[in-house]
């Protein structure tokens, strides 16, 4: 699986802690080796986020991303449960 990451995950990646950081690397690269791990607790949002789909970094740090095809996804938002819905 290929990844490509939007420049709002960037900006809202570089304000995690360290410790965040390693965590949602640690699930990107598990996402590239098996889009469909159950660890990543992934599911598909609806609402205004209808298209995109959630995977976990653990605690209530989540991920958004998109399809671009079968094997390329993009991120487009990561943060808290709070931060990412409220």
């Amino acid at each position: 699986m290929v990844i490509k990451t939007h420049r709002n995950f960037d900006k809202q990646f570089a304000k995690l802690s360290q410790k965040q950081r390693k965590k949602v690397e640690a699930s990107l690269t598990l996402f590239m080796k098996n889009p469909h791990a159950t660890k990543l607790r992934r599911h598909a949002l609806t609402g205004e986020y209808s298209g995109h789909y959630s995977i976990s970094a653990g605690g209530d740090l989540r991920l958004h991303f998109r399809y671009l095809s079968s094997d390329a996804a993009i991120f487009t938002a990561v943060g808290s449960y709070a931060q990412l819905y409220n």
